[in-house]
This record gives structure tokens, sequence and C-alpha cells, in this order.
């Protein structure tokens, strides 16, 4: 179990103007699952995980550019490809499994 707080991090305080947002949700038969999502950078090297939230959510903050996102959930791993072009961009990213 890794240490990151379910979910990703909490946006409370955050100027999300001057931030690069990857965020979504992970779900199976339209209802949210527990697991675990990876942010991978461009050349695919691990950069971050988070569980996901009770509600299957996650978020990250990234720079901008090319990203992967990866659900490791029971069963299945998904990958979704993420581009996010400036910061005060959010980058939604739903992961249906």
């Amino acid at each position: 179990m890794c240490g990151a707080k379910a979910g990703g991090p909490d946006l409370a305080g955050v100027d999300v103007a001057k931030e690069t947002i990857i965020q979504g949700a992970v779900t199976k038969g339209g209802q949210p699952i527990n697991g675990y999502v990876r942010l991978l950078d461009a050349g695919g090297d691990f950069t971050a995980e988070v569980p996901t939230s009770a509600t299957g959510e996650f978020r990250f903050f990234a720079a901008p550019g090319n990203w992967t996102v990866r659900a490791l959930v029971p069963g299945a791993t998904v990958d979704r490809s993420v581009v996010v072009s400036e910061k005060g961009t959010v980058a939604e990213v739903e992961i249906a499994v």
C-alpha cells in the first residue's frame, strides 16, 4: 500500500491557475472501483501513484506534456494517454474497466 492520500491531492488552498491537473475516475459497470492509478511520463517511466477514493476518483499535479494514466484494479490494467498543453489546465480522464 502506498502512503498517498486516496483520490490524490486535495485542491483546498491550491491556485489551480498555476497548476496542471490530471484527474478522473475509475469505474466498472458504471460503479466506482477500488484500486491504484499510476502516472507515467512520456517515456513510460513511473512518476506517481495514488489509490482511488471511495468514489473511484484520482488526481495528479503534473507538468504540461504527454502522460499515461494507468489504472491497476482487480483483474485489469488499463492505460489512457493524456496530453496537457499548459498550466491552468484540468485534464479529465474517465477509465472504464
